[in-house]
């Protein structure tokens, strides 16, 4: 008895709680090496201490208390390298999902602050625009005929097929839409792709990944979902007055769709954008 450690003392040695220790030894995870019969009270050899730190390591890199007894109850080395195993796949599954909220939070700050300080509705500018990934789809539907209802429903469409497979949700809300460079020259104005602007790893989900080139854009900021095509039709005629060339297809970029203010219908804050070439 005299060379047993009270439970009180082995508690404050390791840095942890009396509590934590008697449910240990009901669990049994760690024994005392005597208990007084008379009073209850626990002893604890110095040696244990090893076993107690056994413990508390398993715990730090994540293991339940259930885990660890199973291990402890096995004494099986091989259990232990599975149960690490089975939580390092969680580790980056949780690590994947807080890279994914990282992102998602840096984009709606950015996308917030360039709401802030952007033209009013109607305004066109001259604009370089960096290189974009985008992961997309086919429309459908011609929402331009359709309807907003039309576009809300390709939207739930393409969303719905990229949860399926993992895709994280808060990545989902950096939307575009796209016309072909031969129909919108034309006139016609037919919804050719949606998508979703995103990272490289955007390829991690589907195959249907392509890049927008850096370059100059001809652009036009709005507010409202109906008054895309006559917008969309001035910034064509502003090309067309100053001898801008179109080089490559139309793009309808969401810039915010913050359902704060209208509780009825999605609203968004878009910049139409047309990539152009210098003729000289």
């Amino acid at each position: 008895m005299t060379d047993l450690i009270p439970i009180g003392k082995m508690a404050a040695a390791n840095r942890v709680t009396i509590a934590t220790l008697r449910l240990y030894d009901q669990m049994g995870l760690l024994r005392p090496a005597y208990t007084d019969p008379d009073s209850g009270y626990r002893y604890y050899d110095i040696k244990q201490t090893s076993r107690l730190d056994f413990i508390r390591y398993m715990r730090e890199l994540g293991l339940s208390l259930a885990d660890i007894q199973s291990i402890l109850e096995k004494e099986d080395i091989t259990l232990i390298e599975e149960k690490l195993i089975e939580k390092n796949n969680q580790i980056h599954q949780q690590l994947r999902e807080l890279k994914a909220m990282h992102e998602a939070v840096e984009r709606t700050i950015q996308s917030i602050e360039r709401y802030r300080k952007s033209p009013a509705s109607g305004t066109i500018s001259l604009e370089f625009i960096d290189q974009r990934t985008i992961l997309y789809a086919p429309c459908k539907v011609n929402f331009y005929e359709a309807g907003i209802e039309a576009y809300e429903k390709t939207i739930q469409e393409l969303r719905s097929g990229l949860m399926e497979k993992g895709f994280p949700q808060l990545l989902s809300y950096s939307l575009g839409t796209s016309i072909r460079k031969s129909d919108f020259e034309e006139g016609r104005f037919v919804a050719d792709r949606v998508f979703i602007f995103g990272d490289q790893h955007l390829k991690d989900y589907s195959s249907y990944i392509s890049v927008l080139d850096s370059g100059m854009y001809a652009c036009i900021y709005l507010d409202n979902f109906n008054d895309e095509i006559s917008c969309a039709l001035r910034l064509k005629e502003y090309c067309r007055e100053y001898g801008y060339a179109l080089d490559g297809d139309y793009i309808c970029e969401e810039l915010t769709e913050f359902n704060v203010f209208d509780m009825k219908q999605r609203n968004m804050f878009l910049r139409l954008q047309i990539p152009v070439k210098f003729r000289k």
